[in-house]
């Protein structure tokens, strides 16, 4: 019998941090969940000292809590292609993220594959590979970049463009992908009235096993 791995995003603040983390999943009966490492929005991160990462995991193996899920920040945006300097600040600060992902004892590490606002998707995705690509070849944990799927004008709003990215990205083997089920809703796919039929959809265009995690997500925008 599959044992299902069930859990949400809790919050990482205070002077428990990862620590309290931790509790809050376990007071829910989890046994998996999500964290960013520092604030979505901005830069500021503290030091991995400083998070009491090593008596949060402690307490998670005892908890029973078997999956550690890392999101990153919003502001990276590898597709960018407006501003050369904001590509590079976002494989630096992607890699960095990797690292801390791992040091979480994390196997996932969830993004926003990003977008171009001038170019078109074929260019965007290039741009986003060509970040990818900068950050695995040079980090050899065994965290995977778990690409989600995404609506509006991102690129990764339809499972053709992700697999457009696996194509161009050299370490396939480090790419999955995170199913966000309001963001596939939002993207024109009728999980509603057709759920089999949009995921027999994804498993020809990437596979099921390429999904790492699934973002139960009932958000009206």
């Amino acid at each position: 019998m599959t044992e299902i791995v069930l859990g949400s995003h809790v919050g990482m603040s205070g002077k428990e941090m990862f620590l309290g983390s931790v509790k809050e999943a376990a007071e829910y009966g989890a046994n998996a969940l999500m964290v960013y490492t520092g604030a979505p929005q901005n830069t500021r991160r503290k030091e991995i000292g400083e998070l009491r990462l090593d008596e949060g995991l402690a307490y998670a193996e005892k908890a029973g809590i078997r999956e550690i899920v890392i999101h990153a920040p919003y502001i990276i945006n590898l597709g960018n292609m407006e501003k050369p300097e904001m590509f590079d600040f976002g494989v630096d600060f992607l890699a960095k993220e990797v690292k801390r992902a791992a040091a979480f004892h994390s196997k996932v590490l969830v993004l926003h594959p990003g977008s171009s606002l001038s170019a078109g998707v074929e260019a965007s995705v290039e741009q986003i590979a060509k970040g990818l690509n900068q950050v695995l070849n040079t980090d050899d944990s065994e965290v995977r970049i778990a690409l989600e799927t995404m609506a509006g004008s991102e690129v990764g709003r339809t499972f053709e463009e992700l697999q457009m990215i696996y194509d161009k990205v050299e370490r396939k083997d480090r790419l999955r992908v995170c199913f966000d089920t309001c963001h596939v809703n939002d993207a024109g796919y009728d999980l509603v009235n057709d759920y089999e039929g949009v995921l027999a959809q994804f498993d020809r265009v990437l596979g099921l096993d390429q999904i790492a995690v699934i973002h139960v997500n009932d958000s009206l925008t």
